[in-house]
């Protein structure tokens, strides 16, 4: 029999499935007949020199007598939000329930999600865009041009970012050819700038015939295949600074997303793929 490694003794008996959505990946665990994520577990899970490997580990916990999803990053540190770990918990919770839509649970709030044939969307709220809702350690009277590092924008070429709030931080900066820019080499600066109490997620995009081409390093992951809730940054973003209407198709690394800001409702919708890799029980 083979033994359980000492840091997933907490999860025995869970059941878990490995999935990613256009190429974000996550190890998601069913907690809601027991067990508890720790810090220790989490950082087993997503190491990628490990048995698993992934962005973030997500549990699925009852909270308020419903689903709720609970995330943690691959470093073990907690997040608030996730749009492509929660279009994954979806497809697992309307599988379950045969169902076309519901609404679940979030450290950021209640989530709707939807089927829209083969994608899932999910409704990710409305952005947060002010300085102390990011949030910033400093107070400004915008938050279009964030005052970053000076040097770190002069020394890669960029252009001051701009700041917005899915639930997590992220600071988009716009360039010309997103596929070019060094994102491994200033994304950690990016990342641990003062500006950022709790650390920033941060993109660079370029636009190309009405979409928005995107690359990541997410806080607490590094560089990701794919970030829900930085495409719906990047397209809001976008919009706020007049790049692009409230609707684009973002191309990721792994795959395609589809961001919708409505302007009646202020909220941000999100729809694209999951897959599911693999399942199990600890």
């Amino acid at each position: 029999m083979t033994e359980t490694p000492a840091p997933l003794e907490s999860l025995e008996g869970c059941p878990f499935f490995v999935m990613d959505g256009a190429g974000n990946d996550f190890v998601v665990v069913d907690l809601r007949g027991g067990g508890a994520m720790t810090e220790a577990a989490a950082r087993h899970l997503g190491d990628r020199r490990g048995p698993f490997g992934c962005d973030q580990i997500i549990g699925i916990a009852n909270r308020d007598d419903r689903p709720a999803m609970l995330i943690w990053n691959a470093d073990g540190s907690e997040a608030g939000a996730c749009g492509n770990a929660a279009r994954c918990v979806a497809e697992l919770l309307m599988t379950e329930r045969s169902a076309e839509a519901l609404s679940f649970g979030s450290p950021s709030g209640t989530l709707d999600a939807r089927r829209m044939g083969e994608r899932i969307a999910v409704d990710m709220g409305r952005p947060r865009l002010r300085w102390d809702e990011i949030p910033l350690s400093q107070e400004l009277p915008q938050t279009l041009q964030l005052p970053v590092d000076g040097g770190v924008l002069e020394r890669y070429g960029l252009t001051p970012p701009v700041g917005v709030s899915m639930g997590n931080p992220h600071a988009v900066f716009f360039v010309a050819n997103a596929e070019a820019e060094p994102l491994a080499s200033f994304g950690p600066l990016i990342e641990h700038d003062a500006l950022f109490p709790d650390r920033v997620n941060c993109s660079v995009a370029s636009i190309h015939g009405g979409a928005i081409r995107l690359r990541t390093w997410e806080r607490g992951v590094g560089l990701t295949m794919a970030c829900g809730t930085a495409a719906c940054a990047s397209l809001v973003a976008a919009h706020r600074i007049e790049l692009l209407g409230r609707s684009a198709k973002v191309v990721a690394d792994g795959g395609e997303l589809f961001i919708a800001w409505d302007e009646e409702t202020g909220r941000v919708e999100m729809a694209g793929p999951t897959r599911m890799h693999r399942r199990g029980v600890f």
